[in-house]
């Protein structure tokens, strides 16, 4: 009998919307699938609902009749592509339910960054806080400023529009392509990425993970920020060369980061990003909203069920697989 399997718990009601197309396979509440019950699961498996685990051709050998791959973000670097061409498997992801969510974040972490707040307030619990400190304290405004953000997608629109409203922030933005409704909703305007990185006191980096990504800033580019500027990625780790970061970071050549991604998660306790005040640090939570990831979740399912039906136009397949649903 077919099968779909999720590598994380579903609820009963999720568990009976899939119980038509087979049965239905995820681990309990309290723990996640080993690799050898996965790959037991998958070996009869049409669909995999996934959060995060590497469908590769290792995965893709114990799932000899699977037909789709929904997973339950908007990043899916953890597609091997070229894997699943080859077999004929689409894959699904569920962009923009999260935007609002990842935008909040992203304000949350330049306010942090910029107030000084995570290093302040072991400043007050540490009993260092006294009288006559004043310029100790001092951070830096957001308000008014100049935002660069990298990557004008829907994330991007719902991040201009918190900072060009809420915080009468100017804002720049660079992308593949110029975007006139941007341009008119915010009075955003277009920059070469270096100009964007001269001009601006928050960079904002928001690009997917590609070939042309990887370690997009990096010595040469944070050496081209303002020495008051704050970095915040909020993309992928391995957009960012860490090393030329946290020289960046020690040296003056920034003012200061927030972090939400890294090229190892979770990042190593030696980390030397976590040895540095003037960085704030949290941990891959973008879209961690309990509301959100439900909507994320269900969405993934919804994908799934689309493909599985033949409505693959009711789908979020990814670009570089879209031929395939095409084909039939």
């Amino acid at each position: 009998m077919a099968r779909i399997v999720s590598t994380k718990p579903l609820s009963m009601a999720q568990r009976e919307k899939l119980a038509r197309f087979g049965d239905v396979a995820c681990p309990p509440e309290d723990r996640r699938f080993s690799q050898a019950e996965l790959f037991a699961a998958l070996q009869d498996a049409v669909g995999l609902i996934t959060f995060g685990t590497r469908v590769d051709e290792t995965l893709l050998e114990q799932a000899p009749s699977l037909k789709v791959a929904s997973t339950a973000s908007v990043g899916y670097d953890h597609f091997d592509l070229a894997a699943m061409r080859r077999r004929h498997i689409l894959g699904a992801h569920t962009p923009h339910v999260l935007d609002d969510t990842v935008a909040d974040l992203g304000m949350a972490l330049m306010l942090a960054v910029a107030r000084r707040i995570v290093e302040l307030d072991g400043y007050v619990r540490g009993g260092e806080w006294k009288k006559g400190d004043e310029e100790a304290l001092y951070g830096v405004d957001v308000h008014h400023r100049t935002l660069g953000i990298v990557g004008m997608g829907r994330i991007g629109r719902a991040l201009a529009k918190r900072a060009k409203f809420g915080f009468s922030m100017n804002i720049l933005y660079h992308a593949r392509s110029r975007h006139d409704d941007v341009e008119q909703a915010f009075g955003a305007r277009y920059a070469d990425l270096p100009d964007l990185l001269h001009e601006s006191d928050f960079v904002v980096l928001l690009t997917p993970l590609t070939p042309d990504t990887e370690n997009l800033m990096n010595e040469e580019r944070f050496r081209r920020m303002k020495p008051s500027a704050i970095f915040i990625n909020l993309s992928r780790g391995k957009t960012v060369d860490e090393d030329a970061l946290v020289q960046a970071l020690r040296e003056g050549w920034i003012r200061g980061a927030g972090l939400d991604v890294y090229r190892q998660e979770p990042v190593p306790s030696d980390h030397p990003l976590l040895s540095l005040s003037n960085v704030v640090c949290v941990p891959h939570i973008g879209s961690a909203t309990q509301a959100t990831r439900t909507a994320m979740l269900d969405l993934a399912i919804d994908n799934l069920i689309a493909v599985l039906d033949g409505r693959t136009k009711d789908a979020y397949i990814v670009p570089e697989l879209r031929d395939l649903a095409q084909e039939g």
